[in-house]
């Protein structure tokens, strides 16, 4: 069938039409994205002006507070706007740009978990190998293979979408363009690429969080034999890391594990992995983190910049 496609721009409904709850959201979300740029940054800027960076742990952890800050920013700046005005629409141009985006880092920060779950394996089952087998090298290979998988599935995730027609209504009933609203949105029988897109994002995201749960499973296993210290340093560090996974990809599979469908569930849900998850990481990651808090303290309470001199 030929691709007819007679749609421009999309009508996104939004988290609600009521004003004062749209007010409210403007002022808790602004708060929400104001309080990811500073925590990620903060984060970002203490690892890399301490000793940190050359740790792989942190290594990760800062590219995935850049790849936070970037997932949430596909998102958040247009439903922070979008809840000011009374139509909120955008173009079928931006909204293909924007699906592609939000699968990219949002791909990137699958993959990292996994990778910063397979470097505490290491770490903790087998520390005298931990520093051959996780050198830089193989650091920024991992990396690069995180961007290049993420690449992909969204790539795939793209292509599906970009080949629907479109021929009307074009009322989606979401605060951003992801796939499943669109394929419902779709004029022609959606259930082979539905079946693709759970396929592609649903088993991707099973699957990893099924290697994750087994890496600490593992993880927990092999520091019942430590001493209690570094059983305790090693608990701490590994329960953070679980509180984070938990939080991000618990909303991704109740979406996209199941049917292509859609609910208004899933924009609460949504929230979870686009705001929520971005938001609470960089204090998962230091409170419970003392290698952390002590970079805070050195690169901010002890650096020369930040130390009032007294006037001469």
């Amino acid at each position: 069938m030929e691709n007819i496609n007679n749609v421009t721009e999309f009508i996104l409904l939004g988290l609600s039409q009521n004003k004062k709850i749209k007010n409210l959201c403007f002022l808790l979300f602004l708060f929400c994205y104001i309080a990811i740029w500073l925590g990620n940054l903060l984060i970002m800027i203490s690892i890399i002006c301490s000793q940190l960076i050359e740790q792989p742990m942190y290594f990760f952890l800062n590219f995935l507070a850049l790849s936070d800050l970037c997932y949430t920013s596909t998102v958040t700046p247009k439903l922070v706007s979008d809840l000011l005005k009374e139509r909120n629409t955008i173009s079928y141009t931006h909204c293909m740009a924007q699906l592609f985006t939000m699968h990219f880092f949002g791909g990137i920060e699958v993959f990292l978990l996994v990778v910063m779950a397979y470097d505490r394996y290491v770490a903790i089952c087998k520390p005298l190998h931990y520093t051959i087998i996780m050198n830089l090298r193989k650091c920024n290979a991992l990396m690069f293979a995180c961007c290049v998988g993420a690449f992909l599935h969204s790539f795939i995730q793209g292509f599906l979408t970009i080949t629907l027609p479109f021929c009307g209504p074009n009322e989606m009933d979401h605060y951003f363009c992801d796939v499943y609203p669109l394929l419902k949105l779709a004029c022609t029988d959606t259930y082979i690429i539905g079946t693709l897109v759970v396929a592609n994002t649903g088993m991707i995201g099973l699957v990893a969080f099924v290697v994750l749960m087994l890496s600490y499973i593992l993880i927990l296993y092999t520091i019942r034999a430590y001493p209690p210290k570094s059983r305790s340093k090693a608990l701490s560090t590994c329960s953070s890391h679980i509180t984070v996974v938990v939080l991000f990809f618990v909303p991704v599979l109740l979406i996209y594990i199941r049917p292509a469908a859609t609910f208004p569930e899933d924009k609460v849900f949504a929230l979870f992995y686009t705001i929520i998850a971005p938001m609470f990481n960089p204090l998962i990651y230091t409170l419970r983190n003392t290698e952390m808090k002590n970079a805070l303290i050195k690169v901010w309470c002890q650096n020369p910049l930040f130390i009032r001199r007294p006037l001469i």
